[in-house]
């Protein structure tokens, strides 16, 4: 039967991040920031936007039936437009861990590893994603424009851990 108050809104929420193998919280009580996660600040109105990518093979037996189908890629990624121009998201989008809120040096280097927490909130109710394993492997374009926010476009691509796990989603729903 449907039920009205199941219906869940991103009305807004918060991206963090954290060097390399820090360990997640675990829980969708505990504030990131108390675990060594940087909240980074302002995202744009579009929110995340979650995107699982999943490619297939076809087996055929003789005459053309498909007989079986394999899955032969799987991926997980967030997108999302950070809208402060802070330390931490100008270090994560150019990839300068030197970088300051007042100097970034653009050099195409590659992206570091980081752990991800994205906390999804709809009142009361929380998503919390958590990524032990991602990295910044899209940056969208920087506009600069009067009455728009300078915003800075990043897709996290989910690697698994040693358990195959690449986020884990835990969800305070009542």
């Amino acid at each position: 039967m449907a039920t009205a108050a199941d219906v869940r809104v991103g009305v807004n929420g918060s991206v963090y991040v954290a060097p390399e193998a820090t360990a997640l919280v675990g829980d969708t009580a505990t504030d990131p920031t108390t675990a060594s996660f940087t909240d980074l600040g302002y995202v744009s109105e579009d929110g995340v936007a979650q995107t699982i990518d999943r490619s297939t093979s076809d087996i055929k037996a003789w005459g053309g039936d498909v007989v079986r189908t394999i899955q032969t890629e799987h991926s997980v990624s967030y997108t999302f437009t950070l809208i402060e121009t802070s330390a931490e998201v100008v270090q994560l989008y150019y990839n300068d861990p030197d970088a300051t809120a007042t100097l970034a040096e653009i050099t195409g280097a590659q992206a570091g590893r980081h752990a991800f927490i994205i906390d999804v909130l709809d009142g009361s109710k929380k998503i919390r994603l958590e990524i032990p394993d991602g990295e910044i492997t899209d940056t969208g374009d920087v506009t600069y424009a009067t009455e728009e926010a300078i915003g800075y476009e990043m897709t996290i691509t989910c690697y698994p851990d040693s358990n195959g796990v690449k986020v884990f989603k835990r969800m305070l729903l009542s």
